[in-house]
């Protein structure tokens, strides 16, 4: 497995143009993160994951963690790197400095966390977590919950889990059966199984703290009956020290095809008299709080397709740099040659990177408006930018992952034979991708948020504000003007398809629903297409640098080659739901 190299000037660009870190460090409470600022800690963090965290990617997959007696260890060198990044103070960058964090954007935090996932995905899972907890508690704690657990969440000394998933309650979140007890003075006691829980048991950290969900004894059916509970795995005593062992255990960890450094446990509740709870937010909305927790995961999972993606891409390119074979098509009297010269070779490389480029761009956009739906001060631009966010969050999680997995795939094609034997590491990054597509909700739960919830239960205004905006004209040379009309092209089909969409009827769902997939694709399509425009247009104005060349046709090759696939999708959702419903279950 060949090293990470953080793509620092990319990512500047992309929080520069995408997110627009300028503005961003006019807002209240952003006014330290100015460029030099950012350029500082995004440098340091790829000293840190360059060196430090992603050599031990390769030792987690063959290592991975194990359960003994109780204890889960996690692989050789993993609890350095942590107490590393914990000490140095990196999981505190996005949070309030109310209870310990930095306070800078969420852009900037974003692009440390692309790194790190990028370095090691399995390691970069447990602060992730950590932020949902962060999150679920900043909004919905009181107050003695937040003074008791934020600062150690923020710091990393303690680490955060979701308890969501049980074995008969996988998507469907409302048949959970986990249940809590009032115990009288305002605690409550957990009995119940969860499953899937991403860094519930690990040798990392002093405390984990579960957010868990389970029914009160009186609660209706459904997800109207659950409620939201913090479970620490050590009750904090009355100086706020890890305390006295709840009851809670790991039973075990999944065997997983990949992200094997990263534990999967399955956490057992109560097996003697109940683990001790305290509720989080109001009785039976536990589903509000949870959304809270899932909400900005989704967009940080989107961002673990962008990783592995850009992983994947830098090991598939030196591999073809270095790897003689062949004689090129356009020398054919010359010898061998290294294989980046042959054109199919390059037509995977450039999709590799166009299609990196393009989530790239799409996650930090939508993390710009997560920013300004928080921090500005107009209320309407508030609002504004929430929509954004709501409309983006589906197709970064959706589209980033699967693309995630694509790039992956060709990664392991590039390599040839030698991309399928497990020691290039090449296999590794694929294994560890095609989680992403599954785990905060499935792509084709993410499709149906994005139809029912983000343009049918709006009549379409937020989708078609963004349509509206992405139709503003491009200036630049004749290569913008290529790209720009292959844009249009997309818009087009993604208003017939918005249109057909809002006149489906709304008494048959399951039109809307069967469509709702390449709907999702065609919409994110288009939008990282008309990012890539602009990232083009923006380097066209008086750069003649590499960096704005490779800009320009990266764009172009993202035009010709992925946004016609949006006339492919069209009839796919005009037409096809008859298809995808007409056989009987027994049919198949």
């Amino acid at each position: 497995m060949t090293a990470y190299t953080a793509p620092l000037q990319d990512m500047r660009f992309a929080l520069a143009e995408f997110a627009g870190l300028a503005d961003l460090a006019t807002l209240p409470g952003f006014e330290d993160a100015s460029p030099e600022l950012v350029d500082a800690v995004l440098e340091e963090a790829a000293k840190l994951t360059g060196k430090v965290i992603a050599p031990l990617n390769q030792v987690g997959d063959q290592h991975p963690s194990i359960l003994e007696n109780g204890v889960v260890r996690t692989p050789d060198g993993f609890r350095e790197a942590y107490a590393r990044y914990r000490d140095d103070g990196w999981n505190s960058m996005p949070f309030s400095p109310d209870h310990g964090g930095q306070g800078l954007p969420w852009s900037v935090a974003m692009a440390v966390m692309e790194q790190i996932h990028a370095a090691n995905m399995s390691f970069g899972l447990c602060p992730t977590l950590n932020v949902a907890a962060v999150e679920a508690i900043e909004a919905h704690g009181t107050e003695d919950q937040k003074a008791l657990y934020l600062p150690k969440l923020i710091s990393g000394e303690w680490t955060g889990t979701m308890n969501l998933t049980e074995p008969q309650a996988g998507s469907d979140v409302g048949a959970i059966r986990a249940k809590a007890v009032p115990n009288g003075d305002g605690s409550y006691r957990i009995t119940g199984q969860k499953i899937y829980i991403t860094y519930g048991e690990h040798d990392l950290a002093d405390n984990i703290i579960h957010l868990v969900l389970a029914r009160l004894p009186d609660a209706p059916e459904g997800t109207k009956g659950i409620s939201l509970f913090v479970v620490p795995k050590f009750i904090p005593d009355a100086h706020g020290a890890p305390g006295q062992r709840n009851d809670l255990r790991c039973v075990s960890l999944e065997h997983k095809l990949g992200i094997h450094a990263s534990p999967t446990a399955v956490m057992a509740y109560g097996d003697n008299e109940g683990a001790q709870a305290w509720l989080v937010g109001e009785e039976n909305r536990g589903m509000a709080c949870m959304f809270t927790m899932m909400n900005n995961a989704r967009l940080a999972v989107g961002l673990q397709g962008v990783a592995i993606g850009e992983r994947a891409y830098q090991q598939a390119r030196d591999y073809a740099l270095a790897r003689v074979q062949s004689r090129a098509v356009t020398r054919p009297g010359d010898g061998a040659v290294a294989i980046i010269h042959h054109p199919d070779v390059r037509r995977m490389l450039m999709a590799m990177r166009s299609q990196v480029e393009a989530g790239r761009a799409l996650t930090y956009y939508a993390v710009g408006a997560l920013d300004r739906s928080k921090r500005h001060p107009d209320e309407a631009e508030r609002q504004r930018a929430s929509a954004l966010v709501d409309l983006l969050t589906p197709m970064v999680k959706a589209w980033c992952t699967d693309m995630g997995v694509e790039v992956a795939s060709l990664g392991i094609q590039v390599h040839g034979g030698m991309g399928f034997i497990e020691e290039t590491g090449a296999a590794q990054h694929y294994r560890d991708a095609r989680i992403a597509p599954i785990y905060e909700g499935t792509n084709g739960i993410q499709a149906n948020d994005l139809v029912f919830r983000k343009v049918l239960r709006d009549d379409g205004a937020a989708a078609k504000a963004l349509i509206a905006e992405m139709a503003a004209p491009l200036d630049g040379p004749p290569a913008i003007d290529r790209i720009a009309h292959r844009l249009r092209a997309s818009l087009d089909d993604l208003r017939a398809a918005t249109d057909w969409l809002l006149s489906t009827d709304k008494d048959s769902p399951a039109i809307a629903a069967s469509a709702s997939t390449p709907y999702l694709n065609l919409f994110a399509i288009t939008v990282g297409g008309w990012l890539m425009a602009r990232a083009a247009a923006a380097s066209a104005n008086g750069a003649n640098s590499d960096f704005a060349e490779t800009k320009r046709t990266t764009a172009l090759f993202f035009a010709d080659q992925v946004m016609p696939q949006t006339a492919a999708l069209l009839p796919a959702i005009i037409e096809g739901a008859e298809s995808v419903m007409a056989l009987k279950a027994e049919q198949f």
